[in-house]
């Protein structure tokens, strides 16, 4: 049976999305699903600095080489993380950045699902044509938001496309971990604003103070004894969450 891709985006930067495809990943891991996670957040991605790999191989690289009739097989391209996670990373050098095209999507995705149980996407923010072929070639979607207004605006306005153009594969989480101190509206609010159902929650209780010492040693939190025992609540609800995305009652036959 073919793997899953779960594209994790948003409206806006800085809201905690590469840490949520981490923590994703983690808890596929605690699964015994082997994971492959895409750094398709090609100008600023984050995931082989967070997990504290060395990239010396990365999307363009593959890319070049499908190009060029140079591809043998996706392996050579995949940084190891552990026994479950690899990582295929976003162009070391971010002029390359540019020449990652749409027209590969398909492709690589197809090449990924076929060694991986679960393919986890982490995006830009920007709603360009090839984020979009993304979220059309992905399994299910995750959008994160935040307690912010102009994020809020951003994620009604996306909504309303996805309403018109009747695309149902997604689940909004929020996230009120990212800005502890903004708290100006309420669930009620939020969902009134978007005009949407929050299907997930991350709590306050999951700021983690010393983030930057775990992304130092390169840790992913929900792999971490120590966090799953403080926050446990918050790790359940993930878990819950995780199979929620690839849960067959969710996905639509993606297209080939």
């Amino acid at each position: 049976m073919a793997g899953k891709v779960i594209t994790v985006s948003s409206v806006k930067g800085g809201v905690g999305k590469t840490t949520m495809v981490l923590n994703l990943a983690g808890i596929y891991c605690g699964l015994n699903k082997k994971v492959l996670i895409i750094d398709l957040d090609l100008y600023s991605g984050g995931v082989a600095v967070s997990l504290n790999v060395k990239n010396d191989k990365d999307i363009y690289m593959m890319i070049d080489s499908m190009a060029n009739n140079r591809f043998t097989e996706l392996k050579k391209y995949v940084v190891t993380y552990n026994n479950n996670i690899d990582i295929l990373p976003s162009p070391k050098d971010p002029r390359k950045a540019m020449k990652v095209e749409s027209r590969y999507i398909p492709l690589i995705f197809d090449l990924a699902t076929r060694e991986y149980d679960v393919v986890l996407v982490d995006t830009s923010h920007i709603l360009s044509e090839l984020n979009l072929t993304i979220l059309d070639y992905s399994y299910m979607s995750l959008f994160v938001i935040t307690n912010d207004l102009v994020d809020l605006k951003n994620m009604k306005s996306l909504i309303s496309i996805f309403r018109d153009t009747d695309k149902r594969n997604y689940l909004v989480l929020l996230n009120n971990s990212r800005d502890t101190g903004k708290d100006y509206l309420s669930l009620y609010d939020i969902r009134t604003i978007i005009k949407n159902n929050i299907d997930y929650t991350i709590s306050k209780n999951y700021y983690i103070k010393n983030i930057d010492r775990y992304i130092m040693s390169g840790d992913i939190l929900t792999l971490n004894s120590k966090i799953n025992a403080f926050h446990s609540n918050d790790v359940s609800n993930m878990k819950k969450l995780a199979l929620d995305l690839i849960d067959d009652r969710h996905g639509k036959e993606v297209k080939k």
